[in-house]
């Protein structure tokens, strides 16, 4: 395994993401409910935040909860939001120590109450760190957030605000729930799953995807340096040939 010494820090990408997979095969493989491998998965987040702060990763996305996981059994949904809130209140603290500053996509408003509140009291309180932004993508899908940037652009064509000639990547991307963040260059998912499941559709058009066997709660820093390490040795063409990559 990868520890820091074996990253080149001048080669690194600005914004890491994660689908943070494999909680409920984990505690299932423990003989307990799923929660328990929600609740131990808490631990990978601390590990994998600390292993992007300490490189100097300027963006680290957290796919959290999806719009699809309302659909999960009301009881693990009631235990996942109680955790949310929980974590993100003991958390505060910490992120403030390493000056991590909080961030959140998706659809917020359909989160309840009290997440909504704890949420954005610790957004507020982390709000001029400047070390790394860490994203929690809560309720979120792709499908969902490219939808209503399509609604949102039609609304403005409709009141004369834009004509269609406006309409290009880069207006597009302005009316997606990262335009403030730069696209990820890695994307990482755990459990050794190999789909994207609705996550950053658009921002990933050019993301290197890196896919590991570890199940959530068992990635630790290292496991988070060896994806760093791997997506250092891979040559990103972005459409161009490798001579033309190694030519500039």
């Amino acid at each position: 395994m990868a520890d820091i010494t074996n990253i080149d820090k001048s080669k690194l990408p600005k914004h890491v993401a994660i689908i943070m997979d494999g909680n409920g095969r984990w505690a299932k493989q423990k003989g307990k409910l799923r929660i328990f491998g929600h609740q131990n998965g808490v631990q990978s987040v601390r590990d994998a935040t600390e292993a992007a702060t300490e490189l100097g990763i300027q963006f680290l996305t957290l796919y959290a909860f999806s719009t699809e996981n309302w659909n999960r059994p009301q009881s693990e949904v009631d235990a996942l939001m109680e955790l949310l809130v929980s974590t993100i209140h003991k958390e505060v603290n910490t992120l403030n120590k390493n000056q991590i500053k909080l961030a959140a996509i998706g659809d917020i408003k359909s989160l309840p109450k009290n997440c909504q509140a704890e949420l954005a009291d610790a957004i507020q309180q982390t709000s001029k760190n400047k070390r790394l932004t860490l994203v929690l993508a809560l309720s979120y899908s792709s499908k969902w957030e490219i939808i209503k940037a399509v609604k949102e652009i039609s609304e403005k064509v409709k009141s004369k605000e834009l004509s269609v000639a406006d309409i290009n990547e880069d207006l597009f991307s302005n009316f997606l729930c990262t335009n403030k963040i730069p696209d990820p260059e890695l994307l990482i998912r755990t459990s050794g799953e190999l789909r994207i499941s609705n996550f950053l559709l658009w921002q990933i058009a050019y993301s290197e995807l890196y896919f590991t066997e570890k199940l959530w709660p068992d990635f630790r820093k290292e496991d988070f340096f060896d994806a760093i390490l791997a997506y250092q040795n891979r040559e990103r063409r972005f459409g161009k040939t490798s001579e033309q990559v190694k030519g500039n």
